[in-house]
């Protein structure tokens, strides 16, 4: 219910927002436009986000025969957290990095890069991947795949605004529209409202996801290990990331960057991995969807996972 609320608010702020940039560019003619553009933004953000998130970044589906190993490790995970398989999806990338979209668990993704499968090993990958499956499972996938497409969104409005700053405004009455200075404060206004949407994706859904994962793998230590490596390496491995997708990352890809820091919806990921090394995962278990019982102690059913696995 929560994180319904947040998605109706947030499309309600951001069709206000580009109503008043439809002002600001064309006059009332350019807020009526606005609106239908608004509106035709909202029906695709929650029907093709998903969608649009993979394509940017080039990720390809993958089946049990293309990834078996990875595959399995997916369908065990949801499995214990009671998730419905989602479909798996490998970026092309050196970098590691991860995250998950869909409009809801029925119609999951889980993504990760060539690089995390790369640098990371089996419990750190668990780790990760169960991260991303507290995503889908605390439901914050939708939220975020939507403030991606609106924050993409914003950003092509302030290039138009920029441009058309440059060129003497789209209409020559200032009483209408908003004239050259409302153009260069919309240039302006607009990256930073871009942000603020992010950091509106509560840093608290990142704990709670971390949390999650321990529950779900027994192991808090897995993605404690993960996170410190996934620190180290955006620093030397940048990844190919749009800054209106960074906030559905596991780690920020754009750590270091001028003062995006000030904007990151991320934690820092010293106190995330401070906050998993407090937790004891091995007092939780997690019910199978297939039987009313717990299932036994998760680190046991871990250990025993993943020694399959091997």
């Amino acid at each position: 219910m929560a994180n319904q609320i947040r998605t109706t608010i947030l499309l309600a702020v951001m069709t206000a927002f580009i109503l008043w940039v439809g002002k600001v560019i064309g006059g009332n003619g350019g807020m009526v436009i606005a609106l239908a553009i608004a509106g035709a933004m909202n029906f695709f953000s929650y029907w093709y986000s998903d969608k649009i998130v993979l394509r940017m970044y080039k990720a390809q589906e993958v089946t049990p025969n293309d990834a078996p190993r990875l595959y399995a490790m997916v369908a065990e995970l949801a499995r214990r957290a009671g998730l419905p398989m989602p479909r798996v999806y490998i970026i092309p990338q050196e970098a590691p990095n991860a995250f998950a979209t869909g409009r809801n668990p029925e119609n999951a993704v889980v993504a990760v890069t060539e690089g995390l499968l790369k640098y990371m090993n089996q419990d750190e990958l668990a780790g990760v991947l169960a991260h991303e499956l507290g995503h889908i499972k605390n439901r914050d996938i939708l939220i975020g795949s939507i403030a991606a497409t609106m924050a993409g969104g914003i950003m092509l409005l302030a290039n138009m605004a920029k441009w058309g700053a440059i060129f003497g405004g789209f209409r020559g009455n200032d009483n209408d529209g908003g004239g050259i200075f409302g153009l260069l404060a919309m240039a302006i206004i607009a990256p930073i409202a871009a942000m603020i949407i992010q950091m509106a994706i509560s840093r608290s859904r990142e704990y709670l996801a971390d949390t999650t994962s321990a529950d779900i793998t027994g192991d808090s230590e897995g993605l404690a290990r993960a996170l410190e490596k996934l620190g180290a390496y955006n620093q030397r491995i940048p990844m190919e990331a749009q800054a209106s997708t960074a906030h559905m990352l596991i780690a920020s890809p754009l750590s270091g960057r001028n003062l995006t820091n000030l904007f990151s919806t991320h934690p820092p990921i010293e106190e995330r991995v401070a906050r998993l090394r407090n937790l004891r995962p091995e007092r939780r278990t997690v019910d199978s969807p297939n039987s009313s019982a717990s299932g036994g102690n998760m680190t046991d059913q871990a250990r025993n996972f993943w020694n399959n696995l091997s």
